[in-house]
């Protein structure tokens, strides 16, 4: 229903309410008394609605007006649909408030906003959890105290933002996040903080690996180029002195080709998807064989080998990767164990488990440098892999071939002592033979 309120129409019900008043009084001979008298109990009348618009506002708990008649009925109405449209407005934006702090904390970096003094205004749980706030408590502290860090404050002050700002967390952990503040509106800022100790890892790694090729390349180049310089006269050499580099050449040619070989099979296995484990193999016989193949380097180091096989014990894998990392960790018992040593290995069946273990007598590695093994390139000594014609390459080969079966590698070594080295299938691999 349309309302319309004019001075017209608010003169006309004063008129209108007068009137009558003024009839009686100039019947009566008290005109003026009688004006006053109506325009008295106007006022009493709009008083009266008035103190209930007051309660209805302030004490009563129900949206619905009190009833009224004429113009109090327009205004309580008028007010009411004020009250609607407000009250529908306050929940929509509770709605678009609560999709925000949704959409906040569904986002994969930690979330601040600030005031330009650097008071916190709110966070998201990431954030709560990278810089151990204490939500709402921490609410008002300023940033800097939480990240109390005088490059980060420098960083702040100066109010410079084009750059992001990385710091180790302010937890003490090992994580490491980078920082960027960007204007939030004229008065506040937003802090977005990521954690990039994963993406930090991997660049150094790519970093390393790149370095690591290319010195693992040139020693063997090196010697090849020198030889080659040196037979630019051949009549000069001695049959000796060409034997000899012919073999040299020959040994490098091979360990560099080894190189290749192991670095197109890391590439295929970390490019493959997860094994579906349809393929039952027989590792007592995959043993056997890796066994056959190796018997001359355990005779030429005369090596006493203590082999248990439960020729039994069958596993749902890949063959291929099974071989690689069994070989491998073969390999790298025999190279490091020294001449009439004994290597011991095991293949059996450990509760539900069915396990696979090397243990030698070598030299042993220090605790420091195990959690490092499975990285391509890494030696404990520097000149070990050298020395043996290792490429630094198998163990990382182990680490990909074991995780396509949901294993580990799993060392055990003391400096002295010798090594072990070993894993564990889970259950549901295990397969009964026929």
């Amino acid at each position: 229903m349309e309302r319309h309120y004019t001075l017209y129409r608010i003169f006309k019900r004063l008129l209108l309410w007068v009137l009558p008043f003024a009839f009686v009084g100039w019947i009566t001979g008290h005109f003026w008394l009688s004006i006053s008298l109506s325009l008295a109990c106007a006022l009493l009348w709009n008083y009266l609605f008035l103190h209930r618009l007051n309660m209805w506002l302030w004490q009563s708990r129900t949206m619905l007006p009190p009833h009224a008649p004429g113009m109090w009925s327009d205004i309580y109405d008028g007010i009411y649909r004020t009250l609607r449209r407000a009250q529908i407005k306050r929940r929509q934006l509770a709605v678009l408030l609560q999709r925000f702090r949704q959409a906040a904390e569904a986002m994969p970096d930690a979330s601040m906003v600030l005031q330009r003094n650097g008071n916190i205004e709110w966070t998201n749980k990431l954030a709560q959890i990278y810089f151990g706030l204490r939500w709402p408590a921490d609410k008002g502290i300023q940033v800097t105290n939480l990240i109390r860090d005088p490059r980060f404050k420098k960083y702040f002050e100066k109010g410079e933002f084009d750059e992001p700002f990385t710091l180790n967390s302010p937890q003490g952990d090992d994580r490491e996040l980078e920082l960027r503040v960007m204007t939030y509106s004229e008065d506040e800022l937003l802090l977005i903080a990521r954690d990039v100790t994963q993406l930090r890892k991997l660049e150094r790694m790519r970093k390393d690996f790149v370095a690591n090729v290319s010195h693992e390349l040139k020693t063997p180049l090196t010697v090849m180029n020198g030889y080659l310089e040196m037979m630019d006269s051949p009549t000069k050499l001695p049959p000796e002195m060409l034997d000899k580099a012919v073999h040299d050449m020959s040994l490098q040619t091979q360990r560099m080709q080894k190189m290749v070989n192991q670095l197109l099979l890391l590439s295929r296995m970390e490019s493959q998807m997860q094994d579906n484990f349809t393929k039952r193999v027989e590792v007592g016989a995959v043993l056997r064989q890796i066994l056959n193949e190796m018997r001359p380097l355990f005779t030429d180091k005369d090596i006493y080998l203590d082999a248990h096989i439960d020729e039994n014990l069958h596993v749902w894998g890949n063959e291929e990767k099974l071989h690689a990392a069994c070989s491998n960790l073969l390999t790298n018992a025999i190279k490091y164990t020294p001449p009439n040593g004994q290597i011991t290995l095991r293949w059996h069946k450990v509760g539900p488990f069915a396990e696979f273990s090397v243990a030698d007598t070598g030299n042993g590695i220090a605790h420091e440098h195990i959690p490092r093994l499975t990285e391509r390139f890494y030696r404990v000594d520097k000149d070990r892999n050298s020395a043996t014609g290792g490429t630094g390459l198998g163990l990382s080969i182990v680490k990909h071939a074991l995780e396509h079966h949901r294993t580990y590698l799993q060392v055990e070594s003391r400096i002295g002592q010798g090594s072990r080295f070993w894993f564990r299938l889970a259950p549901e691999l295990l397969s009964q033979p026929d």
